[in-house]
């Protein structure tokens, strides 16, 4: 294994180091997509809880949006234990906000460092190429007109190599990203969307 990787000659260390950022960008797609799986879900706890909520039952709707462990259901709930405390007006949804963004970040966490593993592994394949063809061409230069053309080619191909690993650890890692902050962005979207109801069930005249 080593020596395979000696052949390598200077792209040997950028092949170890493209290896590495696939183990952490899948390692860190999968513990996403595991964290994201349920921002969505829960509906049904609080469309009962706005239900409850338009009753006049408080308890009984922060208790059912509590149940859902989700991030809509904890702004949500914190919304109806407020409203129900009396709080209302613009400090209220400034605080709402501040808990909706503080949600959004944490869905939104480490999925950076995939956008920037996307952006840097073709760069790190790139320069693994133009050094396995710097080192190629000194070694047809050493060897004067005694090298052949499979002595180059071989040369050009362990240096393309480097290209090659790179797109591979950037693919996956650029469509994890995307997916993912889509898949945030529609989580903050279901947080506005129930704050949305509660405030609308709230304004009612007759309450």
């Amino acid at each position: 294994m080593f020596a395979g990787f000696a052949d390598l000659g200077t792209g040997a260390p950028i092949i170890l180091l493209l290896g590495g950022l696939s183990v952490f960008s899948l390692a860190l797609i999968v513990y996403k997509i595991a964290q994201l799986w349920s921002v969505t879900s829960k509906s049904d706890t609080r469309e009962a809880a706005l239900n409850s909520f338009e009753s006049g039952n408080l308890s009984e709707a922060q208790a059912k949006a509590t149940h859902g462990q989700t991030p809509a259901n904890r702004v949500l709930a914190f919304a109806i234990k407020s409203l129900g405390e009396g709080r209302s007006g613009a400090a209220l949804m400034t605080e709402l906000t501040r808990r909706g963004n503080e949600e959004f970040a944490q869905m939104s966490r480490h999925i950076r460092l995939l956008e920037l593993i996307a952006m840097i592994s073709p760069l790190l394949g790139l320069l693994g190429t133009v050094l396995g063809m710097i080192q190629s061409f000194q070694e047809l230069e050493l060897a004067e007109g005694a090298a052949n053309a499979s002595l180059l080619a071989g040369g050009i191909w362990q240096a393309l190599l480097t290209t090659a690993a790179g797109l591979l650890v950037a693919i996956p890692a650029a469509v994890g990203a995307t997916l993912l902050s889509a898949r945030a962005e529609r989580g903050a979207q279901v947080i506005e969307g129930a704050i949305a109801q509660l405030m609308l069930i709230a304004d009612q005249p007759s309450r």
